[in-house]
């Protein structure tokens, strides 16, 4: 049985260098939260020449909007949203702040992979439907930033345990490709 991998950001290349497409991880520590619209804002004020609302130097976004809490919840359910809506934005977070690493749903495209293997960072998936699941794995949530933007506000949320699984490495590797290669020979 392979290893599951323990890793936590902020994520040093050395880390990023052994994670390979396939490679179950479990992550511990520190993932922020956002989405397309906060995506957009940064992206903005990096335009602008502005500093970012947080340091993403290292640091892993998950693509998730949660629903609110329940009485006696750190978080409401907490799945992955699509991948793709962020990848205007991505290619800039990772080449000039140093993001190290997303997780999300779905495909990626050709820039966003490009950025990966140019600048060492990775992409891990996560579960879509097991929102609930996931959120056990979330100990805090504190909004840090854009808090007009609802559920896709900038939120620090720390993690214990919390499944993924690499999908896009630095090597040029896709899960997805390898699957739908293996299963065309059958």
């Amino acid at each position: 049985m392979p290893e599951i991998l323990k890793i936590t950001p902020p994520l040093s290349e050395e880390i990023i260098a052994r994670l390979k497409a396939g490679d179950k991880v479990l992550i511990r520590g520190t993932l922020y939260a956002a989405r397309d619209a906060a995506h957009k804002r940064m992206i903005e004020l990096m335009d602008k020449g502005e500093e970012l609302p947080i340091d993403l130097c290292g640091q892993i976004i998950y693509y998730v909007g949660p629903t609110p809490e329940k009485p006696g919840q750190v978080i409401g359910s907490a799945g992955p949203t699509t991948s793709s809506r962020m990848d205007p934005y991505t290619p800039r977070l990772i080449a000039e702040k140093g993001l190290k690493g997303t997780i999300g749903k779905g495909w990626r495209s050709q820039e966003v992979k490009d950025a990966m293997k140019t600048y060492k960072a990775v992409y891990f998936g996560a579960i879509g439907g097991a929102g609930a699941l996931i959120a056990r794995t979330i100990k805090k949530s504190e909004l840090v930033a854009y808090e007009d933007l609802g559920p896709e506000a900038i939120r620090r949320l720390e993690v214990e345990d919390f499944p993924a699984i690499v999908i896009n490495d630095i090597y040029g590797g896709d899960l997805y490709e390898e699957g739908i290669k293996r299963y065309t020979r059958i």
